[in-house]
């Protein structure tokens, strides 16, 4: 990997609330924090990705069939399985550059970091430590609302 795809990088976590039917992956989630954070990655990256937990990392065009999978859920051994099936689809894609900027919480970022970090210069979580509410609140904040 010497050339670096893009200079900014977001990667967005999927949420509980989606459509019932399927829908290009930026459009499945219709929850008020997924689509603040899908406007925030839009602004904030050349490029943007969901973390998916039945899909792994999914570009935002991929049409896909709505799912009740969640990470919160699984065990440690599955969520790491999981993060090896995104770091290799991530290397696929060759995604390296010099920010990542990650929207997603613990369960979902937990054994993405270290690999995060060797790929990009630098590895952000602008929400980190913030409950829900806060969340939305420096999602709407940050749009500019």
């Amino acid at each position: 990997m010497d050339e670096k795809t893009a200079t900014r990088v977001t990667f967005v976590s999927c949420v509980k609330t989606k459509s019932s039917t399927p829908e290009l992956a930026e459009y499945l989630y219709i929850s008020p924090w997924f689509r603040m954070a899908r406007e925030w990655a839009r602004r904030n990256s050349e490029r943007w990705f969901i973390l998916s937990a039945e899909y792994g990392l999914i570009e935002p065009g991929t049409l896909v069939k709505p799912y009740e999978r969640t990470l919160n859920r699984m065990s440690t051994a599955d969520r790491l399985a999981w993060s090896k099936r995104v770091i290799g689809q991530i290397d696929e894609r060759r995604l390296e550059g010099t920010w990542a900027h990650v929207l997603a919480g613990e369960s979902y970022r937990r054994f993405l970091m270290e690999a995060l970090e060797v790929r990009f210069d630098w590895v952000t979580v602008p929400m980190e430590g913030l409950m829900m509410g806060q969340q939305l609140s420096w999602l709407k904040s940050d749009l500019g609302g």
